[in-house]
């Protein structure tokens, strides 16, 4: 009998996708943090060190068969929810936001683990009704019952990014395990009913953004600032932009938390419209192999996890994109495999060695 190799059964260019995207990452977190006097930025060496751990953790997920993770999924969903009460107790503040759990050598960002173990935790749960049971009542109710605690834990932290990622996962892995799109679209509706009073809950700094959202100009030095600097930033790079270290709104300082969630911005000015639609592509081709890997799985946990992170992927570009261009407000996200950040990076290449642990098995039984 012929010894499988796992490794050999992958999708390569999924791989060739997020390499590539991790190479921009470094390159752009390298110019967004730029010094003359530095050959190299404090945030690349960071960044060029969570990459190395992120895709040995990539590997070593990648070899183990999925449906482990899913058989433990209860136990890393209570282990990551037991991370986010910790963060309120022991968890250390940045700019109003309570969100990291830190251990002096590396911040642990617990809201992002749970995009991950929240994927996992609904495969096991759908794959286990049987299908006389996959109504509204047990794929909506019940699991919201399970998420919906975390879901306001994050919204405390406060990580409304984070928090509006959920949703669309979760709508998209309700409905790969059968539930009505009708269903789905009356939950969706009356949740957004829901949301016109839970404004007023917001903090004041988001009830801002979202005012900001709507008129930048209502506050163009106040919290309309970002939206403006960004639009301009990504403006101005025009077809093939101002070059590598070259962008004025970059280099200048004008363009705040440029090297995390404005990420794409810097793209924009220095590499133009070219360089964004590189990485529009290279998302476009990593969501549409998630989607590809989910039909051609041979069991429903397998078709789960992998639709699951493809919605994933294709929220966080959407939200992350959006909010540079000004067409979604500005809620701290962001962007997958290239902006700055030690939890998002690691989280994001887990989800790829899951990604490729179903895709290498499409032909086990």
């Amino acid at each position: 009998m012929q010894k499988f190799h796992v490794y050999r059964h992958g999708d390569f260019f999924i791989s060739f996708s997020v390499f590539v995207l991790i190479v921009l990452g470094l390159v752009f977190v390298h110019s967004a943090s730029y010094h003359s006097e530095k050959p190299v930025s404090v945030f690349a060496a960071r960044q060029l060190i969570w990459a190395v751990i992120g895709l040995c953790a990539c590997i070593i997920i990648w070899k183990i068969d999925y449906k482990h993770f899913v058989s433990s999924a209860y136990f890393l969903f209570a282990l990551n929810v037991v991370l986010l009460v910790s963060v309120f107790f022991f968890g250390s503040r940045t700019f109003g936001a309570q969100r990291w759990l830190n251990f002096g050598f590396f911040r642990l960002q617990p809201s992002e683990f749970f995009k991950i173990t929240m994927i996992l935790f609904l495969a096991k749960y759908y794959s286990g009704l049987p299908n006389y049971k996959k109504g509204y009542l047990h794929c909506v109710i019940i699991p919201l019952l399970f998420i919906g605690p975390a879901f306001l834990l994050i919204m405390k932290q406060p990580d409304l990014g984070t928090a509006i990622v959920l949703i669309p996962v979760f709508f998209a892995m309700s409905y790969i395990a059968g539930t009505k799109p009708v269903d789905i679209l009356c939950t969706v509706l009356g949740g957004a009913l829901c949301a016109v009073p839970c404004y007023f809950l917001l903090k004041p700094y988001q009830q801002e953004r979202i005012k900001a959202f709507l008129n930048p100009e209502h506050d163009p030095l106040g919290v309309g600032y970002q939206s403006i600097q960004s639009k301009i930033a990504v403006g101005s790079g025009g077809i093939l932009g101002k070059g590598w270290l070259k962008g004025t709104q970059t280099q200048l300082d004008f363009l705040p938390e440029r090297h995390t969630d404005f990420i794409f911005s810097v793209i924009g000015e220095e590499w133009g419209f070219m360089g964004t639609m590189l990485v529009v592509f290279l998302f476009a081709a990593l969501v549409i192999l998630s989607f590809k890997i989910a039909s051609e799985s041979r069991d429903e946990k397998g078709r789960l996890v992998a639709g699951g992170l493809g919605v994933l992927f294709l929220v966080h570009l959407f939200i992350n994109a959006g909010m540079t261009i000004g067409i979604m407000p500005i809620t701290g996200l962001p962007l997958p495999f290239v902006s700055y950040g030690g939890s998002s990076l690691i989280t994001m290449l887990a989800g790829i060695g899951l990604l490729q642990s179903v895709y290498s098995r499409r032909f086990m039984f």
